[in-house]
């Protein structure tokens, strides 16, 4: 009898279908519950107060859950700990905030426990799921299986100091020439030394703050579908270029790859940076520290007027392995949060989007919109944001590119030999998915 061999994708619809049907739960208990859930503090954001009060609000509810918090530097941390726990044979956090561009490998691998059940046997289930931003709810979807509720979710944005600008007698950035000269413009020198760049573009964590710029020159690195990827197109290559061309041209920012993510925010609004890319989960942060007017935007595209961002941030997911117990009051206390008031609540300390249609009828949240208007800007820049890069086999691809992106950003490689490198090895790393 001949060896049947079936590709991953096959092996992974298996699998879950498998998980889905069977389930591998403990064995349920009547008694009190506990569990755990993890979040990334990897923004400048007073996460950890906001989300240990959640749990404190819940607990009075419901006396017989006890919800312990964890914190991580990161969503990678937090997804590591996830599967070095589940994979040891460990009780994992029942709730975990992570990429939302991770559903794929996670439910992949089985780390993960569909919600739809308890949402198709929710009350008000339709009104509930459809009052989620439509963008966001993209990413929780995966074979008809809703897998996350999306939480703290935000954009690509740029900051720009307003009156830094003003001051100077420039003009606002609208195209990647005027972005290059402004910010080479704002960039202060003594001798050999910068005290102030004019540009912080953080490119430790590559591919989320690269893709506006991608888009900018006409072409995202990722397609409609889950295994489409667009490397090595012209486009991408220009845009490449063009950020290598912020120092090397315009000497606006450092050479080479810039491990800022963590502190551009800092030296944002202490003033040693006129512009920063980052995510728009630190508008509030930035806002209350700030002593200028901070102006906000999409990533200025490669043709005049045009600016372009992506979505990212976090979703709340549910592990697989629960008891029947830790599953309800896991998915009970996932609603919990993202509850709209919540979720307005959770925007205004943040600066993360509000995630629900029904945010924008909230009173406190009209009032901080109208008090700082960034807040709307920042919406409206999500209204025409692409896809964000979410594909099969995430981890790996993401790895490949980010390896060869950083090699063009630090002079290794041309630009167009690390994309063409990057896309076969890619397209290798796909090949069973497609």
């Amino acid at each position: 009898m001949p060896k049947t061999t079936m590709t991953l994708r096959m092996l992974s619809i298996l699998a879950l279908a498998a998980a889905l049907f069977t389930g591998c739960q403990k064995e349920s208990s009547d008694g009190p519950v506990t569990i755990k859930v993890a979040y990334p503090v990897a923004v400048d954001a007073p996460v950890t107060d906001i989300l240990n009060q959640y749990a404190e609000d819940y607990m009075a509810i419901h006396p017989e859950v006890t919800i312990e918090t964890v914190y991580a530097g990161g969503y990678n941390d937090v997804k590591t700990m996830i599967q070095t726990t589940i994979d040891g044979g460990g009780d994992a956090p029942a709730l975990s905030v992570l990429l939302a561009t991770d559903l794929f490998d996670l439910a992949n691998a089985q780390y993960l426990t569909s919600m739809s059940a308890h949402l198709d046997a929710m009350d008000g289930r339709d009104d509930y799921l459809g009052d989620f931003l439509p963008v966001f709810m993209e990413n929780s979807y995966y074979m008809d299986e809703i897998w996350s509720l999306p939480f703290q979710r935000s954009a690509v944005v740029l900051y720009y100091n307003a009156d830094m600008i003003a001051e100077a007698g420039l003009e606002v950035p609208t195209d990647w020439e005027s972005l290059g000269e402004t910010a080479g413009a704002l960039t202060l020198r003594e001798g050999n030394s910068v005290t102030r760049w004019g540009l912080d573009y953080s490119s430790d964590w590559p591919y989320w703050v690269f893709q506006p710029l991608a888009m900018g020159a006409g072409q995202n690195i990722v397609g409609a579908g889950d295994t489409e990827i667009y490397f090595d197109d012209e486009a991408v290559i220009r845009a490449i270029e063009y950020y290598n061309d912020l120092s090397a041209k315009y000497g606006a920012m450092p050479a080479g790859v810039q491990a800022s993510w963590g502190s551009a925010v800092p030296d944002f609004v202490t003033g040693n940076r006129a512009m920063i890319v980052h995510s728009s989960g630190s508008l509030s942060s930035i806002l209350a520290q700030a002593d200028f007017n901070v102006g906000v935007m999409g990533v200025p595209g490669e043709t005049e007027g045009t600016s372009f961002s992506v979505p990212g941030g976090g979703n709340i997911y549910m592990t697989a392995g629960l008891s029947e117990a830790e599953e309800k009051a896991a998915f009970d206390f996932a609603v919990f949060m993202t509850d709209a008031a919540r979720a307005a609540e959770f925007s205004i300390a943040t600066g993360y989007i509000a995630t629900r249609t029904s945010c924008g009828e909230n009173e406190e949240l009209q009032a901080y919109r109208t008090e700082h208007p960034q807040v709307e800007e920042i919406q409206n820049i999500l209204g025409t944001a692409g896809k964000e890069f979410a594909i099969q086999n995430l981890g790996e691809v993401r790895t490949i590119f980010h390896n060869y992106l950083q090699a063009a950003f630090n002079g290794q490689m041309d630009a167009a030999e690390a994309m063409k490198t990057a896309q076969e090895e890619s397209d290798r790393a796909l090949a069973d998915f497609r």
